[in-house]
């Protein structure tokens, strides 16, 4: 009888190890599904928040002809007695957790900010037209929010009397495109 007892015990003791491994095992798949769809969150919130710097570069330079030499004067524009704002409030890197690297050019001073994130990205394909220029790249600090200012041809030339821009440069819309 006791023979009978035991080996009750024993199996009672294996199944209740296989149901461990198992749910182990799908607690795994859970997370690393989890993960991916927390990376999809951040990486949308780099986009909205990376078009934000880029919109309100574009409303500084719009406002004139100053160069943006410091990213704290989006908070309050020191050109304006009111001291406008010009963004909500200077973002982090949703990826890193830290400050945006700011592009600056020596003439035109800010002209966008990027991810300093080294990870690959999930989302390669399927930007929309504002953000074409995200395709294929291999890390988000390829990621480039810039705000291209739009070069006026003189009068008289040809480009200026179809009304095109030099190549490379263009103006990139007051937008946040949701995308797939």
């Amino acid at each position: 009888m006791f023979g009978l007892l035991s080996s009750k015990g024993g199996f009672t003791y294996i199944a209740a190890l296989v149901i461990v491994v198992v749910m182990g095992i799908m607690l795994g798949a859970m997370g690393q599904s989890m993960r991916t769809v927390m990376q999809r969150e951040r990486e949308k919130e780099l986009i909205f928040r990376g078009l934000q710097y880029r919109d309100a570069i574009e409303r500084w330079t719009r406002k004139g002809p100053m160069p943006l030499k410091d990213i704290k004067d989006l908070l309050k524009d020191p050109r304006s007695a009111a001291g406008e704002r010009l963004i909500r409030r200077l973002y982090a890197d949703p990826m890193t957790g830290k400050d945006f690297k700011v592009l600056t050019d020596p003439n035109l001073g800010i002209y966008g900010v990027a991810s300093t994130s080294n990870d690959e990205p999930l989302k390669t394909k399927n930007f929309p037209d504002a953000l074409s220029n995200f395709e294929d790249k291999k890390k988000y600090s390829e990621w480039e929010f810039i705000y291209k200012r739009q070069v006026t041809a003189p009068a008289g030339s040809q480009r200026g009397q179809q009304g095109q821009q030099p190549p490379g440069q263009l103006s990139l819309p007051l937008s946040t495109p949701e995308g797939p």
